[in-house]
């Protein structure tokens, strides 16, 4: 018998990459027409709101004061042989707001609120309870997709916003206990060389992380097959994908800024 020869345009995993990544673009430009369409569903947004911001906050918590007291501890050193400690407050705020916060942030996002994402729409299409959805009128893409990736896109900022919070706090009771600043003068000291464009590149860098970790999530849950395999299939990509591309926008976001930041001098 004969086998059948196949054609392949470049080979075979290529073709399935040019058209997963076909398939993924129609996905986000169907978001970006859901989304500006009404009626939206504000109730649901609302409840995965609260899923990914209040859920979330304990560990954002901790690892914001850890990172906070760890980053100073560890900074102190080089700065006593310069002999400049009292720099300490500036270059902790710099380096959360700029960085920081919105890397580590949107990373502990990516393996919660990515994950999550992708498991519960993966076990809903395996269990083919997006296709009953779709077959009882309801439209389950602007109601699963279109509202788990406004959520995520408003709520990574504000967790971003409170990561750096909690990290300056946790510098603080460094600070504290080995030069005994005061809560007044260690917040005057950190906020004095945070400029707006610091502040807008962070906001920025966190709204475009929470969006890609938005639409990665979902778009491997509401692709998902091959059973409860599948389902664990796609919550891992979505978190492997999320934090690749996270990476790759955190070097072309700060490349940006540095250009912003050289053209103002």
């Amino acid at each position: 018998m004969e086998k059948k020869n196949r054609k392949y345009v470049f080979t075979k995993k290529l073709d399935a990459f040019f058209i997963g990544l076909l398939d993924a673009s129609r996905f986000v430009g169907l978001y970006f027409k859901e989304v500006f369409r009404g009626p939206f569903e504000f109730t649901e947004f609302k409840k995965q709101c609260y899923m990914m911001g209040i859920k979330s906050l304990p560990l954002i918590t901790l690892t914001g004061l850890v990172t906070g007291i760890v980053f100073t501890k560890q900074s102190r050193p080089s700065l006593q042989e310069l002999g400049a400690v009292s720099w300490l407050p500036s270059l902790i705020a710099i380096a959360l707001i700029r960085a920081l916060a919105p890397l580590i942030t949107s990373l502990i996002s990516a393996g919660k609120i990515g994950s999550n994402i992708g498991a519960q729409l993966g076990s809903m299409r395996v269990t083919e309870q997006i296709d009953a959805m779709n077959v009882s009128g309801v439209n389950a893409f602007k109601y699963l997709v279109v509202t788990r990736v406004s959520a995520s896109t408003v709520m990574i900022p504000i967790l971003m916003m409170y990561f750096a919070f909690i990290g300056l706090i946790g510098s603080f009771i460094n600070v504290y206990l080995g030069e005994n600043t005061s809560f007044v003068s260690y917040f005057q000291e950190a906020f004095s060389p945070i400029s707006f464009l610091d502040v807008l590149t962070g906001l920025f860098k966190s709204i475009a992380y929470g969006l890609t970790i938005g639409l990665v999530g979902s778009y491997k849950g509401y692709n998902a097959s091959r059973g409860t395999e599948g389902v664990g299939i796609a919550a891992n990509q979505a978190v492997v994908i999320s934090m690749f591309l996270i990476f790759v926008e955190e070097i072309i976001i700060v490349q940006i800024s540095g250009w912003i930041r050289l053209a103002q001098f």
